[in-house]
């Protein structure tokens, strides 16, 4: 089990190139299940999660190379339209893989995700949907069964913005009969890019980024190249670790309207970024420079839940006092006992934190809770005086690409060790 060292007090200049997005790479590799082709996908994170996802994939017999950047998927093999509980406990994102295969085979079997660290994330509007589209549900021995001979398309009302609801929902409808309408439909970049994505692949889906999506079903899908857009957490995190230590930094590959709830409120805090052609360029006096910044997460174009804690640690020593409203999952304050171990003076209650900003942060052993969390304590690490060990990375290694080898480049001083179980 790894852990990363971090000293603290370093100014961060340079470049940093953002990796494709984890969230974007999951369901999309989940659609080559709609195809019998070989599916190219390119720029593809090289992370624990994605290899996961291979892993499912290949369970069920697709000929799969996991070579990130380049993933290389084919369908034409799968016979076995099941997702075992020892892969979907390792990764909550592999109920995606639900709708392909029931629209696709005609039946599923996925076994149900489980409890989650940062809280409840039921898929019961999955299943809602699956059945307004015809399926049949059964829930056996914590699996989910579902069947039907051929989906047919239906109205579907989201009673909450659910970002993978959506997506199993269109890669089902895109072999679905007939026309079906996803009313309140999550907004994400990472959605619009899965409608991107099948639309190449031969579907016919119009409206996504917007909260009602459309989708015209077809009888078969073709398989296709494709590379993956820039993670806009990472980018956001890394945009967060300069505003923090200071420096000048270009974050490269970031496509800057899907940070910009991010950069509006840093711009607030007195953070400088400059779009450039190749990406962000981040300017900042550190984190004792900058004015505390209330915020409160939401559902895109909201501020995103995935970057709460990491702004957390930013405003852990900004002039002033921030509050910050978690609206969307109801455990995702796990960071907060590790920062004030560092130092950091916050006050929560229910949803919502009061962060009121101190002179310094102290170096300390700290445990990673999960994966933003990880994220949080790297940056404070490199805001601390000191040393910090951040303890369980393995939770960092899903969504991040080695992220002590990019930011070692830049100054910091971090490094990863091998820790004791």
């Amino acid at each position: 089990m790894d852990n990363l060292v971090v000293e603290g007090g370093v100014p961060l200049h340079g470049a940093i190139r953002v990796s494709g997005a984890k969230n974007a790479a999951l369901p999309i590799l989940a659609a080559s299940l709609l195809t019998e082709g070989t599916c190219t996908f390119r720029n593809v994170p090289r992370l624990r999660d994605v290899e996961t996802m291979g892993a499912l994939l290949r369970i069920m017999g697709a000929e799969t190379e996991i070579a990130p950047p380049v993933v290389t998927l084919r369908g034409g093999g799968v016979r076995r339209p099941e997702a075992p509980y020892e892969l979907v406990k390792q990764m909550r994102a592999s109920v995606l893989v639900l709708g392909p295969l029931l629209a696709r085979f005609g039946h599923a079997k996925v076994s149900l995700p489980g409890g989650c660290a940062i809280g409840a994330r039921p898929i019961d509007q999955h299943l809602k949907g699956l059945e307004a589209m015809g399926a049949e549900i059964k829930l056996e021995h914590g699996y989910v069964v579902a069947s039907c001979p051929r989906l047919r398309g239906a109205t579907i009302h989201f009673d909450m913005a659910t970002v993978t609801g959506t997506e199993n929902l269109m890669m089902a409808a895109a072999l679905a009969k007939g026309r079906t309408q996803l009313v309140g439909a999550a907004r994400e970049p990472e959605v619009e890019e899965l409608a991107r994505v099948l639309n190449k692949m031969g579907a016919r889906i119009d409206g996504a980024g917007t909260d009602v999506i459309h989708i015209e079903g077809v009888e078969t899908l073709h398989p296709v190249d494709h590379a993956i857009i820039a993670d806009r957490i990472e980018a956001g995190t890394f945009m967060c670790a300069v505003a923090a230590t200071g420096g000048d930094v270009l974050v490269e590959g970031t496509i800057s309207e899907h940070v910009e709830p991010l950069a509006e409120r840093l711009r607030t805090a007195g953070v400088e970024i400059v779009r450039e052609e190749t990406g962000l360029r981040v300017r900042s006096p550190g984190a004792r420079g900058l004015r505390a910044v209330d915020i409160e997460t939401a559902p895109h174009p909201g501020f995103p839940t995935d970057m709460q804690a990491q702004f957390m640690a930013l405003m852990t020593l900004a002039r002033g006092t921030s509050h910050v409203i978690e609206s969307v999952f109801e455990n995702r304050f796990m960071h907060v006992p590790e920062l004030s171990r560092m130092g950091a003076n916050i006050q929560v209650r229910g949803q919502s934190a009061t962060l009121t900003g101190v002179d310094r942060l102290s170096g300390a052993s700290v445990m990673a809770t999960d994966l933003r969390a990880s994220a949080c304590l790297v940056i404070a690490g490199l805001l601390a005086e000191g040393e910090t060990e951040v303890l369980r990375v393995y939770h960092l290694d899903r969504g991040y690409e080695a992220i002590e080898k990019k930011l070692s480049p830049l100054g910091a001083r971090i490094r990863r060790v091998r820790g004791n179980l």
